[in-house]
């Protein structure tokens, strides 16, 4: 009987593991925008607002699958943008919106691949820096799957 109950709850918890990494894009998708003016561009821009959803996975370790869009060239990078979306859909090609990138620092530089690859790492959000985006990830690790 204990062992059915144990790979019972084995099987509840990769399920809940796997819908947390399946729904972390969703969840940073939560935000809205307003205008404020910025004196250095001299013009009004958006700027995040997050909602509470958002602001509650602050500091907080998380797990997410999606695509790495170098920023150097295509070895190991320790530093790059990671998207919900593989590189022709992405952020940068117009294809989506800024809460689907972020920012990544990985402890060890991790491979290119144009396939989607799951990752861990403690998130950080920025509505202050027009020069970074708004979300980052730090002390990534990539997650053998």
């Amino acid at each position: 009987m204990f062992l059915v109950l144990s790979i019972f709850a084995d099987s509840l918890l990769a399920q809940s593991e796997t819908t947390q990494v399946e729904n972390i894009w969703k969840t940073l998708g939560k935000i809205t925008f307003k205008k404020e003016y910025d004196e250095m561009m001299g013009f009004k821009v958006d700027v995040p607002v997050f909602s509470a959803d958002v602001k509650a996975l602050e500091g907080t370790e998380v797990t997410v699958k999606g695509y790495i869009i170098p920023v150097e060239d295509y070895g190991g990078q320790t530093e790059f943008v990671f998207s919900a979306f593989p590189y022709n859909m992405c952020f940068f090609c117009g294809g989506a919106g800024p809460e689907t990138v972020m920012k990544v620092t990985a402890a060890e530089a991790i491979p290119y691949t144009a396939e989607a690859i799951t990752i861990r790492g403690v998130l950080s959000l920025n509505d202050t820096d027009r020069n970074e985006l708004m979300y980052a990830l730090t002390q990534v690790i990539k997650v053998n799957q």
